[in-house]
């Protein structure tokens, strides 16, 4: 039987350790769930070797270009975006083609966070992520990376 050596141990970060980089992604001409996969991966921090599924070890996404997101087939069209208030008939259902006018933010917003875990550490995981719905962003004095997805 043999044993593993400590080399090859698979690390648990600490908080402390935890390094963050921040990124600017541009959304314009993307397929709405390729990028959101993409994003909720570097999100979570599967990218890097030191992965902890237990810690924030993800990286800051600045999503640029919201409006211009494209989906495939018919999704513009028959996608719709649901919403209940908890009161009976409070049910309200917008159109994908009208929420893109009205608040393109949301479609990002809503995909990325279907894919992060749903517990109090998804719900930290997605207020990394800044969605605007132009070229510019209030984020410059991070001083983000272009990363190309």
């Amino acid at each position: 039987m043999a044993t593993i050596s400590p080399i090859h141990r698979t690390p648990s970060l600490k908080k402390e350790e935890i390094k963050k980089s921040w990124f600017v992604v541009d959304a314009e001409g993307k397929t709405l769930g390729r990028l959101c996969s993409s994003i909720a991966a570097r999100l979570r921090g599967k990218h890097k070797p030191t992965f902890t599924p237990n810690q924030d070890c993800g990286d800051n996404i600045i999503v640029i270009n919201a409006g211009k997101i494209k989906v495939t087939g018919r999704k513009n069209e028959l996608k719709l975006y649901r919403h209940h208030s908890l009161y009976p008939g409070g049910l309200s259902e917008i159109p994908f083609k009208d929420l893109i006018k009205v608040n393109p933010e949301r479609i990002i917003i809503e995909g990325v966070k279907g894919m992060l875990p749903k517990s109090k550490l998804g719900d930290k995981m997605i207020s990394h992520c800044k969605v605007f719905a132009g070229t510019e962003h209030n984020l410059e004095s991070q001083k983000p990376v272009k990363l190309e997805i």
